[in-house]
Parts: C-alpha cells; structure tokens; sequence
C-alpha cells in the first residue's frame, strides 16, 4: 500500500490515501496481485478466511446453487439451503431448539440482535427494558446502534451527534486492567462492574449486556479471565437482564472451540455470528436465539419486527452449508486448537523485541500490542502513527496483518490482529513469525 494524491478510477475506496495491489488469484494462506507479487494472508483478510482461498467444494456449491435459483425473498419462501444451514448451526449452540435467522454482515446481525431483545422485552409487557449495557474498549459494527454500543472513539467522533447514548462497563483487559491490578488478586472486578451499572440503571430498564467473548480487533485478541462469564451469567440471570454474545470474529471455530463461549462454558441468550460462517465466499451472518426468546413473539401473534431484501439468502445460505461442510469433514476446529498452541508460542517469541508489550490470544486468533515503554506499557502517541507505518512495511514484505489504535486510552494505542485459516502450515506460522521480525527491525530505525 503505498501514499497517492487522489485514488485513480471509479471506486470509492475504504482508505482514500492508498493505491491498493489489485488481487487476481488466492490459494490456501496466500494471495497473487496482478504483477505476481505474492502476499502471505496471515490475517485471514478481517479475520474472515478460515477455510483458506480458493476451496472449490465451496465455489461449487455456490455456482449450483446461483443456476439452481439465485435469489427469493424471505417474505414468500423458505429453500433447502437455509433450512440445512440453520440446523446445522442449532445443532453447535449451547442451548438446544434455538432459532437462527441469516443477515449479511456482522454489523446488521448486532443491530437485528438489539432489535430482537428490544422486542423480546415488549411483546413480555416489560417496555421500559431500553438499556443495552456493552463494555469498553470493545466494536460491534458500524450501524449506528452497533456504533452506539462500540467504545472506539475515532469511528464515533464524526457520528457523535446520531448516537444513542450507552453505559459502558471495563473490559476485561488485563493487560491494561482499569484498576491497575492483577489476576486473580483483582478479584474480577472488572465482571462485578456490570451488577453495579445494572443497579445504576435500575434492573426494569435494562434489555440486554452486549459482550464480545474474547476480544476482537479492539483489545487484541484479549482473553478475560476463566471465571469471568460465570460471574457476568449469574449477574444478568439475577436481574433478568440477556446476555447478548458477539462472536462474528470468534465463532465457527477461530479459537479453535466452535464458539469462544464453548471455553467458558456460557450459555448466552443471542448469539452473533458472521465472518467465518461462510470462510468469506459469500457475506452472511447469523443471529441465533434461545426458543423462548422466538417462543414469545409467537405467542403473541407477532414476527421480528427486522425486514431485510438479502435475509436468508439462498447462494449464501449454499456457500455457508458448503463451508461447515468443509470444516467438519477436514475437522478444522480441532486443528485450529492443535496448531493453535504452537502458533501462540512461535508468536510469543515477539515478546523479546523492544517495542512489543504484550502477545495473546486463543486458537489462531492473536494479538500483538506495541508500546514505547515496556515497563510502564506507555503508548506510542498516535500523531507518530506507529501501526499504519508497520502495515506499510508488512506490505511491503509481502506480510497481510490486521490492525487497530485506540485500545490504551481511547485516543493512543497500536496493534496488529492474526488471524491465518485453520488450514495454516507449521512452516508458514514460522515465516509469519521471521517476517515480523524483519518489519519489527526496520520499526527499530524510524522509532
């Protein structure tokens, strides 16, 4: 990626300051421009690939399905594809005879899961249940009640004015914990933060506690301690609030359990899903619900009050079939928690650099976060823009990582996200590893 005056053609790019390699070919973990540059994906691009480029099983199932019929609305039809894909994905929730209705992206499945709790609370005469707790840092999409409950301040600058207003509570991040503590001596205080915005709120007003499981993009791949969802389950179950998980970059296996909350053993009351439901073949996401939940509209003669032209999409519905097919037949999830534990350690040897102040992760999600000072975790200022500089020399080299600022204060912070297909060589963890430390190096003389 390299700076240009004004981008050239007709496309109206997500960053107006970079000309941008124009992609003609992937395979596996790696990526061919048009001029035969090769790019090793090592971020599986937004941590979407989970299944590798170029699966034909999954290519294929979407051209029958497009010659088959390509598009219905979900106002007139149900099709086979939907109707698998859905059991399918009830079969791997934990909880049994959950509803799961299909979306586009993650952002519009976060937003149909507001509005779901929303109405849940409603059609139960609870309607002064409005309050939708999430955590700070975190990111929930870019829809404005998505933006609403996200904790990035640069996305909600602009948009300040069209936001509603949302509590927020710590993360559980404890590499910079709120507190200044340690695990366990914290006690998991950041967990008991949520009973004490609950009260603050009054429990009759509270809908739902938006959470990520383990933390995507915004936290770096931040793991909250063991106990941490026992403590925030038995919070909501209390004040008969519901717990919303967000697991579009965690779930179908990142973390190498099916869900993220499968390590924890959380019982969420919605569940998100999205980015690697179909390995990036086709955009679909998914807000999976416990019965009860769908139960009560029902009984009340109603239906989700969400009309959207692409839900349930058939090709896509075929694609994400397709790809769920793959994993369970390649059995993906457990290689992602094999390979998983060597990835972390070969990574982790970045810890020994200057300038890397923490390494962690789950499965093959990690995250890397740098700072100017080690022993004070001290951020680089964000006017020295130290994770653009980093991704331009990633590119450079041929290395595809996925990164974010913020996470420190709101404003400072730089980190890269990791996030390979499952299918990822234990020879290209280890050239994942030397590349960052050739971009690390040559971090070194400009900082």
């Amino acid at each position: 990626m390299k700076p240009n005056k004004y981008p050239r053609g007709s496309v109206f790019y997500r960053n107006l300051h970079y000309s941008y390699p124009l992609i003609a070919k992937g395979r596996g973990l790696r990526l061919i421009d048009l001029n035969g540059k090769e790019y090793l994906d090592a971020s599986g691009g937004a941590a979407v690939v989970n299944i590798g480029h170029g699966v034909k099983e999954v290519a294929e199932a979407i051209g029958r399905q497009a010659r088959n019929v390509a598009y219905v609305s979900g106002m007139h039809f149900s099709h086979s594809p939907v109707e698998e894909l859905a059991r399918r994905v009830s079969g791997r929730l934990p909880f049994r005879g959950g509803k799961v209705y299909f979306l586009n992206s993650g952002s519009e499945a976060v937003e149909a899961s507001l509005k779901l709790a929303r109405q849940y609370w409603v059609e139960r005469g609870q309607k002064a249940k409005r309050h939708f707790i999430s955590r700070t840092p975190s990111y929930h999409g870019n829809t404005l009640a998505a933006l609403s409950l996200s904790a990035r301040e640069h996305y909600q600058e602009t948009f300040r004015p069209m936001l509603t207003r949302s509590p927020k509570i710590p993360a559980p991040y404890c590499y910079r914990c709120y507190k200044g503590g340690t695990y366990p001596a914290c006690g998991i205080a950041c967990a008991h933060e949520l009973d004490k915005a609950v009260k603050k709120l009054g429990k009759d007003n509270v809908a739902a506690f938006v959470t990520e499981v383990i933390g995507g993009a915004t936290t770096g791949a931040a793991v909250p301690p063991p106990e941490y969802f026992r403590v925030v389950r038995k919070i909501c179950d209390q004040n008969g609030v519901l717990l919303i998980a967000d697991e579009v970059m965690t779930g179908v296996g990142r973390t190498g359990a099916w869900l993220a909350s499968d390590h924890f053993h959380l019982v969420p009351d919605i569940i998100v899903l999205g980015k690697g439901l179909t390995g990036g073949y086709f955009p679909l996401s998914a807000v999976a619900a416990k019965r009860e939940i769908v139960d009560t509209l029902f009984k009340k003669g109603k239906s989700f009050l969400h009309a959207q032209t692409f839900s349930h999409h058939p090709v896509g519905c075929a694609a994400g079939v397709a790809a769920l097919g793959y994993i369970r037949e390649h059995r993906l999830v457990e290689r992602c928690a094999r390979v998983g534990k060597d990835f972390l350690k070969t990574i982790s040897a970045l810890r020994s650099h200057p300038h890397v102040g923490d390494v962690r992760g789950k499965g093959l999600l990690a995250g890397v976060e740098f700072v100017q000072d080690k022993e004070s975790k001290k951020p680089f200022p964000r006017r020295r823009q130290y994770a653009e500089k980093l991704l331009a020399k990633a590119m450079d080299r041929g290395l595809v990582l996925w990164w974010n600022t913020g996470q420190a204060d709101g404003v400072n912070g730089d980190l890269v996200l990791l996030a390979p297909p499952y299918t990822v060589a234990h020879k290209d963890i280890a050239l994942i590893r030397d590349k960052m430390e050739d971009v690390l190096s040559e971090m070194d003389k400009i900082f």
